[in-house]
């Protein structure tokens, strides 16, 4: 997989080393949630990963962005049920949606 290869290089290039799907997605919560100067507490970091989640399978169907609340944070409606997918499978979803989320966002 070449294009996650980039990825992972861009990162590199970017953070000082190569980052998991984990902090991958708390990455892109961040950049959407776009209050990154300052803290969070554990709760809210998870929130962070399920902003990114619903961002990346977005275009897949999954989730319909619906707006922000009155403290920025966006939300996002659930449009159909995920399908039953073996952890593999999941991690390549999570993988393929990674690639074209920064892909678009022109970062590799």
């Amino acid at each position: 997989m070449s294009n996650w290869k980039a990825l992972q290089d861009a990162v590199k290039t970017r953070f000082g080393s190569e980052l998991d799907h984990e902090a991958l997605l708390f990455i892109i919560g961040l950049q959407e949630l776009a209050q990154v100067n300052r803290s969070f507490k554990k709760q809210e970091k998870l929130e962070i990963m399920h902003i990114a989640v619903c961002v990346l399978l977005a275009p897949y169907g999954f989730y319909k962005y619906t707006g922000r609340d009155a403290d920025g944070w966006p939300h996002f409606e659930s449009l159909k049920s995920l399908p039953n997918l073996t952890p593999k499978q999941q991690h390549r979803l999570i993988t393929e949606a990674m690639l074209h989320y920064f892909t678009n966002q022109e970062l590799i």
